[in-house]
């Protein structure tokens, strides 16, 4: 590649946003939104509240704004990068350190362009997702910003990327190519429509479930097809059957955008974590059925990273139907196996002893874990019935935030294990609690994948 085309490659890696899950042929920049009456009560909303106003606080949910600004708007989040962290900045409406010298204009600009009045984003900012924003949604969200409490600071922390990657005038450039990020489709119902809107503008799912191209630009051939974030894998989310969710149904993703989960099927952690708890769990049925519908019309691509279908004939039952419930019972059987299983092994590094002494107490012994603390259940999940390893191997080794705040997070083991170990409980669970006939992932594949 020519340096100008590394250079921009690099600064485009921080692209990554937090969200991780619209022909809007026919809506026009004065659309606004259909239903703004989400099923969770939404917080920064009050009756005292203009309508307007009111709207614009949907808005910057649907936006998905917190997860990178914070729930106060304060910024100094970091998105980490391979060239270096990029902040979040503070967007209250502080005119010292926030946006409140902003105009409505300066506003727009910095949505749809990435352009501020003093400087260039960099793209962590989805500006080319939000290019597409209604105008209509740009005002209600800027009238809804003026209402929000100043924090008269700035982040602890700002971007400072070295020469010449702090030069963000070179951002032009690259806009020129990947602004916008995608394109409106013809053909599509007004639900679809709506549900496009969503998914690739407010929501900019793509951001995270889209390859890159050479510029590191959504590679739009390739469109919500899957793509690494990090230390995560962002999934296929087209609708084919073996490697996306086409054998899910539209209720199935209303379901699984609202709470995070799908019984035996798929557990939101990490950066989809955070995209349903600040963000689709607060959207309207409307809304959320807008985007399944949408989601279920999206070009069908196929890649080699296939779900294996599940074996339910191979999956455990509940020890009792109490032990989920139970946690005396859950404690006093997992002594049990660990006694049982240590005594018979021999050894404290056989799989199931690893994954009793690791994991067993969160989610349990038998995999159902315990809703009631909501720990998460892992029996039959698409995560870890997938031809590559990668997606368990890293919740393994560097833990997940659940979906909900009031969920458990599950921490990193990849200082206390060793990559041996990691393959040993990798392959226990995919073979156990995954209905796999076999799992043979080594020591060299995790640390190929955690590297």
């Amino acid at each position: 590649m020519k340096p100008s085309y590394m250079l921009l490659s690099a600064l485009a890696l921080s692209m990554a946003s937090s969200a991780v899950m619209a022909d809007s042929a026919g809506l026009s920049n004065t659309t606004s939104l259909f239903n703004i009456s989400p099923a969770i009560s939404l917080p920064n909303v009050s009756p005292a509240n203009s309508d307007l106003v009111n709207r614009g606080a949907y808005i910057a949910r649907t936006a998905d704004c917190m997860a990178c600004h914070r729930e106060d708007y304060s910024g100094g989040v970091a998105i980490e990068t391979p060239i270096g962290n990029i902040y979040s900045t503070n967007i209250t409406p502080s005119t010292r350190y926030g946006i409140g010298n902003y105009t409505e204009t300066d506003f727009k600009n910095a949505l749809k362009k990435g352009r501020a009045p003093t400087q260039q984003l960099y793209p962590a900012m989805p500006y080319p997702s939000y290019h597409g924003m209604a105008d209509m949604d740009i005002s209600a969200l800027f009238a809804y910003f003026q209402t929000v409490p100043p924090v008269e600071e700035p982040p602890e922390n700002t971007t400072k990327l070295p020469f010449p990657l702090n030069i963000r005038t070179l951002m032009l450039a690259w806009n020129v190519i990947n602004v916008p990020s995608t394109e409106n489709r013809a053909g599509l119902t007004q639900t679809q429509q709506r549900g496009e809107y969503l998914v690739n503008n407010l929501e900019h799912c793509g951001t995270c479930h889209t390859p890159r191209n050479l510029t590191q630009g959504l590679d739009k051939k390739k469109y919500l097809s899957g793509a690494p974030l990090g230390k995560w894998y962002a999934p296929n989310i087209t609708p084919d059957n073996d490697s996306g969710i086409g054998r899910w149904s539209e209720n199935d993703i209303v379901t699984y955008l609202r709470t995070g989960m799908l019984d035996k099927r798929a557990y939101a952690g990490g950066p989809m974590a955070e995209a349903v708890d600040h963000s689709t769990r607060y959207l309207s049925d409307s809304d959320l059925i807008a985007m399944a519908a949408y989601l279920k019309v999206v070009p069908i691509i196929k890649t080699d990273d296939y779900v294996i279908p599940v074996d339910t004939s191979r999956l455990p039952s509940p020890v009792s139907r109490s032990i989920t419930y139970d946690l005396i019972e859950q404690k006093d059987y997992l002594a049990q196996e660990k006694s049982t299983t240590n005594a018979g092994s021999n050894t404290n590094n056989s799989p199931k002893a690893l994954y009793l002494a690791a994991c067993a107490s969160c989610h349990g012994v038998d995999g159902y874990a315990q809703p009631d603390a909501r720990y998460a259940s892992i029996v039959g999940l698409s995560s870890i019935r997938r031809i590559k390893p990668d997606a368990l191997i890293n919740v393994i080794a560097y833990g997940a935030k659940g979906a909900l705040n009031t969920a458990p997070k599950m921490p990193g083991f990849s200082k206390e294990l060793s990559h041996a170990q990691i393959a040993s409980i990798t392959n226990y669970v995919r073979v156990t609690f995954g209905g796999l006939q076999s799992s043979d992932v080594s020591a060299a594949d995790v640390k190929r994948i955690l590297k």
